[in-house]
């Protein structure tokens, strides 16, 4: 019931006043209807579970870190995110939390075009390398994806842990796709060096239903093309001396090098010499005619997407790099 009480100045105060039994029981009827709702949800909260996963990430070479600098704010997403990353070639930097880092195994880039078989072999740790994987608790994720590292692709298969190959690597597994001819160690170590239960490749096309096409970096996609007349070298594999000796006999042609063997930025006659690094790179292949670089994936690819002229001068006897070349 509601009544009204004269004020002074014409006003009136409205009271309200619940007089029967009705209303009595519909207002208990509908507190207790919401604690009841609310205790629900407290209880259905406090049970549920966050999805626990595990992204191990390859740190031997750039392109492995740079797919993952795109990849893992989408997997913060879907679940509580770790990370574990093993090797030590990479010249980008990751720029998040890591949970596991390991020295895991991988191989050297020599100065002469090809792996240092040499110095991987005499770097390695295979005994920190077995106990690594037998102490990783794989068991303790719902998901577990894996750009080609072997302790955890390793730990997995010893514990029959299911987990997802997300990596270029993994697109070598279909029969479609464009290898090499001939009998190589290579291919043996390319599929069994990081093993999988399901798998997602990345090539330059999709040669099979389970392949995609590259991960472009945000970097790359938010460039400007341009054309500035220079080529972009980039050569881990060789010496700055030997590239500086070839590019020297095209003196009316610039070149940029960015070189893994310098500590300084230089310049010699029409070549320009600089220390690794991302932000610098970019913007020179960006303003680049070309890049002249290795027969890696993510590289190439950047410079395919945005438009440039591709050379690409594979590793001496790297299965991958000279696969990639012929793709």
């Amino acid at each position: 019931m509601i009544t009204l009480n004269k004020r002074s100045n014409s006003s009136y105060q409205i009271n309200f006043y619940i007089h029967t039994k009705a209303e009595l029981w519909f207002r208990f009827f509908y507190l207790t209807l919401n604690l009841f709702k609310l205790e629900f949800w407290e209880n259905f909260c406090s049970n549920f579970v966050v999805m626990k996963i595990l992204y191990a990430i390859q740190g031997t070479g750039n392109g492995h870190v740079s797919r993952a600098r795109e990849i893992i704010p989408i997997l913060k997403k879907y679940g509580e995110l770790d990370i574990l990353i093993s090797g030590t070639q990479a010249d980008v930097n990751l720029d998040e939390e890591i949970k596991y880092q390991f020295k895991g195994f991988g191989f050297d880039f020599g100065t002469k075009g090809g792996i240092d078989y040499r110095s991987s072999f005499r770097k390695a740790d295979f005994s920190q390398l077995i106990k690594d994987i037998r102490n990783l608790p794989v068991k303790d994720y719902d998901l577990v994806i894996n750009d080609f590292e072997p302790v955890t692709a390793w730990a997995c298969k010893l514990r029959g842990k299911k987990s997802v190959a997300l990596s270029h690597q993994s697109a070598f597994l279909s029969p479609k796709t464009p290898i090499i001819s001939g009998i190589h160690l290579g291919a043996i170590i390319l599929k069994n060096y990081a093993p999988a239960t399901d798998k997602v490749g990345f090539h330059f096309e999709r040669y099979d239903d389970f392949i995609r096409t590259p991960v472009i970096r945000s970097e790359i996609r938010n460039l400007k093309p341009e054309n500035l007349g220079h080529y972009t070298v980039y050569l881990p594999a060789y010496s700055d001396e030997f590239i500086l000796k070839k590019l020297s006999k095209h003196p009316d042609q610039k070149f940029q090098v960015f070189s893994k063997h310098t500590r300084e930025d230089y310049s010699q006659e029409n070549v320009e010499v600089y220390k690794v690094n991302n932000e610098k790179f970019n913007q020179s292949l960006a303003k680049s005619e070309g890049l002249l670089t290795g027969g890696g994936f993510e590289g190439p690819a950047e410079a395919l997407f945005l438009g440039k002229k591709l050379l690409c001068v594979p590793m001496f006897h790297q299965y991958e790099q000279q696969c990639n070349a012929l793709a």
